[in-house]
């Protein structure tokens, strides 16, 4: 049985690990984004870097908004983490931005150790 979005997922783990090789661990989350996005311009990966959800609630809009780290093919989510180890907090914010832009696949991936940790959600 083929993974959901399987093609993708390994496109998107591998760029996270060049990323991670070439730079290494313990740098900022933005430093990673940054490398990221270059690496999918790159590949010609189409993608939405920072993208902003608004929640509606009985036809207002509610004033909190969201910023995924990344849209990735159109539907991916993939969150960037440079943290000790991915936690609960961490699944839950993924698990909501994936409900948030109506998608079945999110990763998140954690560059803070020696080597890439990611770890894939599907709703």
């Amino acid at each position: 049985m083929e993974l959901y979005k399987q093609e993708e997922n390994y496109t998107i783990v591998g760029l996270c690990m060049e990323v991670h090789r070439l730079l290494g661990p313990g740098l900022l989350e933005i430093v990673y984004k940054d490398a990221l996005e270059i690496e999918f311009k790159n590949n010609n990966i189409p993608f939405v870097r920072e993208k902003e959800f608004l929640i509606e609630y009985k036809g207002n809009v509610l004033p909190h908004k969201f910023y995924a780290d990344f849209i990735v093919f159109d539907e991916i989510i993939l969150e960037v983490k440079s943290v000790k180890e991915i936690n609960n907090e961490h699944i839950a914010q993924a698990l909501n931005y994936m409900k948030l832009a109506d998608s079945q696949l999110g990763i998140i991936a954690n560059f803070q150790n020696k080597s890439l940790i990611h770890k894939r959600l599907v709703l």
